[in-house]
């Protein structure tokens, strides 16, 4: 699935600088180069994590049941990935590789994709929750998070978390323009020369996106929970993607139009980040149901049940898997793959830009080499 990059240039001066945690400006005046300021301690468990290229997937025909989620049967499903993906003999012992006492750790949900059913399911957040309780986190040190507070509210995700479960945002609601930084950490941030139309790159918070307190002084560790979904401009929506434009603001400046798009080097630029790429420490995504087209939103017409979820600490081997699961269901309705596919009512961007994915694999976020990913799957 290797793509050509028409801005080879691009990725060279990125991979060199953001591995580091620094992009210089200077190659001629190229307008995405990249400056990350962000610092946080690196650990064993940081990006690509104890399994780089490691990806567990776990089916289960009875996870859904009139399309709706079967608690016991997610938790067979945790379970079982959990301990195939560490090599753990129980599962608690699974989660204990992660996770001990005194820890705060923090459940990136998502909202997104409530008209087509499409988002984070109370279920999975449920067993997390269990599978961290078990490692010994307490219930006040577990903290569910998403960027809008009225989007989290909205998915109806207060009304199912177990009590004394936190919860936390970085603002009230969308915000198109997102250049109000309440709620983000000034210290932390990802600086691009690229604003949205009618702001000036001389603009510092036009060019920079901060990251959200709830990562920078609200928890030590995050779970990452994306869903499985092909998105406009980015191609996919999934690992890397979640906390891209989940974590920090300004995001639209990205993809602020069908042919301004510059999703490609955008999210692993913001996935970089030290205080990113550090404290995300395992990935679990959730395919019981997919979108294949026209997402993030989507429509339920392509809506498809999968009944998987998929485990790893390594994003760009998951997210590499899970975009070769997109691609594989749009060919057997008979369209195009992603990087194939032209706009339409449905995805009106020029060009997807799947490929963000290898990118945040040469910034060392992953394993990108599909003849290096391991991928195991069971049925349970």
């Amino acid at each position: 699935m290797t793509t050509n990059f028409t801005r080879r240039s691009c990725l060279k001066a990125i991979s060199r600088g953001l591995i580091a945690g620094v992009v210089a400006r200077g190659a001629d005046g190229f307008a995405l180069d990249a400056r990350s300021e962000s610092k946080a301690e690196r650990s064993k468990l940081s990006m690509p994590g104890l399994y780089p290229g490691g990806v567990c997937a776990v089916e289960n025909p009875a996870v859904l049941v009139s399309g709706k989620y079967q608690a016991e049967q997610v938790q067979k499903m945790i379970r079982r990935g959990m301990m195939e993906l560490t090599g753990a003999d129980g599962w608690v012992d699974a989660w204990r590789q992660f996770f001990e006492p005194g820890d705060i750790v923090g459940i990136k949900v998502n909202p997104v994709g409530q008209s087509a059913g499409v988002i984070s399911d109370a279920t999975v957040v449920q067993e997390i929750i269990a599978g961290l309780k078990a490692a010994g986190v307490k219930r006040q040190d577990i903290v569910a998070y998403d960027r809008y507070r009225k989007e989290f509210y909205s998915a109806g995700f207060d009304k199912w978390l177990p009590e004394g479960v936190r919860i936390s945002w970085a603002t009230d609601e969308v915000d198109n323009t997102q250049q109000n930084i309440a709620g983000y950490d000034p210290d932390h941030y990802m600086d691009m020369a690229l604003t949205l139309p009618g702001f000036s790159v001389d603009n510092l918070t036009a060019r920079r996106s901060y990251a959200a307190q709830f990562i920078t002084k609200q928890v030590n560790k995050v779970i990452n929970l994306p869903v499985l979904k092909d998105h406009q401009s980015a191609g996919i929506t999934m690992c890397l993607k979640n906390l891209s434009h989940g974590l920090v603001n300004n995001v639209n400046r990205s993809h602020s139009s069908p042919s301004l798009n510059a999703c490609n080097t955008f999210i692993p630029a913001v996935v970089a980040m030290p205080v990113i790429r550090n404290k995300v420490v395992l990935n679990i995504l959730d395919g019981v149901k997919g979108l294949y087209n026209g997402g993030p939103g989507g429509k339920p017409e392509f809506v498809w049940e999968h009944h998987t979820l998929y485990f790893s600490t390594d994003p760009v081997s998951l997210d590499h898997i899970g975009w070769e699961v997109i691609d594989a269901k749009r060919e057997a309705v008979g369209m195009k793959k992603l990087v194939e596919s032209l706009p339409d009512k449905n995805s009106t961007f020029v060009h997807r830009q799947p490929e963000h994915v290898e990118i945040a694999g040469a910034l060392g976020l992953g394993v990108w080499d599909r003849n290096r990913i391991d991928l195991r799957e069971f049925k349970v």
